[in-house]
């Protein structure tokens, strides 16, 4: 009877067991690859670093501000880089998250129009006031209106009332209707815009990392928020794979719903407000790391985190690298990239 207790003891702990043998593998090899496409960002560009150089102009930085070309070539760069690595991050948990909520593959964190109310805050800031300082103030106003508001008119499906399966259509067609309405403005201000402004304004929709600042308030948000989904790993996989059922099994749908939605508008307003809208992060790196490790959440956060951030750090420094002195807005690149991946992948599972 003993052995019989063990044995089923052990088979109640093995798949917790294997997930975190999975992620004791995989983590530090992503963050390893992480670090690798930092320093990658740093040495290229128009002017290379060799590593000694790097070295060098990575201490003068560490003594005071650059004085020498090295030192200023990695200040400049290593600040863009980690803008990069954090918004990237952000955009792939912000998909993991709604493509949870929404339990459709196709989600990601531009689906429910958030982006569309940042695009119209920042480019209206460009437009009538011409002050670049206040672009990502606006957006991120923007974003958090929009946020509100698809709260507001959605707030009897986030809590849980009635089929979530057919709550989730009800709430990714609001959505769908408030981002055209951004849109319409959107095409609006850029029809009236004057020739002086609307480069700026195209640029910044197809997201551009060439006049981001380093902040600290993205990394917390992150850091909170993958903080909040990994305590919460367990009911987020409920709720993707047995939403109907979730009371049943202990979770509080409605609430999780509810905390879902507002984390993904907080770090979809982050990113778009960093960085502009950067499309394809948000909805490739979740399925690649799904594909590769599986749906549970307790790895696949942490893992869609960390490659989201090193493809959006690799991607920008193609972009600024591949027709150097010129540089490319990084959203072409991501297309480019993603747009292949993401029909390779679904070729792959129609092969299975």
């Amino acid at each position: 009877m003993m052995a019989s207790f063990f044995s089923a003891l052990q088979r109640k702990q093995s798949p917790r067991m294997a997930v975190a043998q999975r992620a004791g593998l995989v983590l530090p090899i992503l963050f390893a690859a992480a670090v690798g496409s930092i320093l990658i960002a740093c040495v290229c560009g128009s002017v290379s670093l060799s590593f000694v150089e790097l070295w060098q102009a990575l201490l003068e930085l560490l003594r005071g501000p650059p004085t020498t070309l090295p030192g200023s070539l990695l200040d400049l760069r290593l600040g863009r880089a980690l803008t990069g690595f954090v918004t990237g991050a952000t955009l792939a948990l912000a998909g993991v998250m709604m493509q949870a909520l929404l339990r459709n593959p196709l989600a990601d964190p531009y689906v429910l129009g958030i982006s569309g109310g940042a695009s119209v805050g920042a480019l209206a800031t460009i437009l009538f006031f011409g002050a670049f300082w206040l672009v990502d103030v606006a957006a991120f106003a923007g974003a958090i209106t929009v946020a509100l508001l698809l709260f507001g008119l959605a707030y009897r499906d986030l809590r849980g009332a009635g089929s979530t399966d057919g709550s989730a259509p009800i709430l990714l067609l609001t959505g769908v209707i408030v981002a055209t309405g951004c849109g319409a403005i959107i095409t609006l201000m850029l029809s009236i815009a004057p020739d002086s402004r609307l480069r700026g304004m195209v640029f910044w929709m197809i997201g551009d990392l060439s006049n981001t600042q380093s902040r600290y308030l993205p990394w917390l948000i992150l850091g909170a928020i993958l903080l909040f989904v990994m305590r919460n790993a367990r009911s987020i996989n409920v709720a993707a794979m047995y939403a109907d059922n979730a009371s049943t099994l202990g979770v509080n749908i409605g609430r999780l719903r509810q905390l879902l939605f507002l984390c993904s508008a907080l770090l979809t307003a982050s990113a778009v407000s960093n960085a502009g809208s950067i499309g394809f992060v948000g909805l490739i790196m979740p399925h690649i790391c799904r594909f590769a490790w599986g749906p549970d959440h307790r790895l696949l956060a942490p893992a869609a985190t960390l490659a989201g951030g090193c493809f959006l750090v690799l991607a920008d420094t193609v972009a600024r690298t591949v027709v150097a002195p010129q540089q490319l807005p990084v959203g072409v690149i991501t297309a480019l990239v993603g747009v292949p991946m993401f029909l390779l992948q679904l070729h792959q599972l129609r092969r299975r």
